[in-house]
C-alpha cells in the first residue's frame, strides 16, 4: 500500500480527512487495516493576511514546508484536505517535492461519474470566488452555481468564526441548509461541500 501524506492547512478538516482515510480503509480492507498515513500541519493563522493580500507565493512557501516534511517521512503522494489551499497550489511556480491529488478534480470526476449536471459550490469566500472549481468543473462539462453575495459572506464568516474553531451550532446548520435549498431551486442536482469543515456540520 502507498504511504499517504496529509498536507494540512486547517485543523478540523484535516482531522476529518485522517479519520475518513482510516474508516474507508477498514471498510475496504478489514478492521484495523489502513495504509501508513503521515499528517503535517503548520498554524494557519500566519497565512490569513496572505490570503487577504492574495500573496499566493508566500502561501506556497508556507505549504511547501509541510510537503517537505511529508517527503522526508517517506510519503508517496499527498492529499491537501483544504479547498482554499488549492488556489495557491495551482499557482505554484516551483514543483512540490511529491505529487498530490487535486481536490477539485476529484470532486468533478465524482460528480461526472454520478451523472450530475449542475453543482452548487459552498466554501470559503476564496474558494467560491476563486478559479480552482470553475476550471475543474468546466473540464468535465459541469455547470457551477454559487450562493448570492450576502450568503457567501455569511458562509465565509461561519467557516472561520465557528467551524474552523470546532463550533457546530444548529443556527449555522439551518443557514447552510437554507442556502443549499436555494441553490437546488436554481437547478443544482448536487452540492460540493468544498470546505472540509462543512461536512462536520452537514
Amino acid at each position: 500500500m502507498r504511504h499517504i501524506g496529509i498536507l494540512a492547512h486547517s485543523a478540523d478538516g484535516a482531522a476529518l480527512c485522517y479519520l475518513e482515510m482510516v474508516r474507508e480503509s477498514a471498510r475496504r480492507l478489514g478492521e484495523h487495516r489502513h495504509p501508513e498515513i503521515t499528517l503535517s500541519i503548520l498554524p494557519m493563522g500566519p497565512t490569513i493576511p496572505l490570503w487577504d493580500a492574495n500573496d499566493l507565493s508566500q502561501i506556497n512557501t508556507h505549504l511547501r514546508r509541510s510537503a517537505d516534511r511529508l517527503k522526508a517521512a517517506g510519503c508517496d503522494f499527498f492529499v491537501c484536505p483544504d479547498n482554499t489551499a488549492h488556489i495557491a497550489l495551482d499557482a505554484a511556480t516551483e514543483p512540490y517535492p511529491l505529487p498530490g491529488l487535486h481536490i477539485a478534480e476529484v470532486v468533478a470526476q465524482r460528480a461526472r461519474a454520478d451523472g450530475r449536471k449542475r453543482i452548487a459550490l459552498l466554501g470559503t469566500r476564496y474558494t467560491m470566488q476563486g478559479p480552482a472549481y470553475p476550471a475543474a468543473l468546466a473540464r468535465h462539462d459541469l455547470d457551477l452555481r454559487t450562493p448570492a453575495s450576502a450568503d457567501q459572506e455569511l458562509i465565509n464568516g461561519l467557516i472561520f468564526d465557528e467551524l474552523c474553531l470546532g463550533q457546530l451550532t444548529q443556527a449555522a446548520r439551518a443557514e447552510f441548509v437554507r442556502i443549499i435549498g436555494a441553490l437546488r431551486g436554481e437547478g443544482c442536482d448536487a452540492v460540493a461541500l468544498s470546505c472540509t469543515e462543512i461536512p462536520l456540520l452537514i
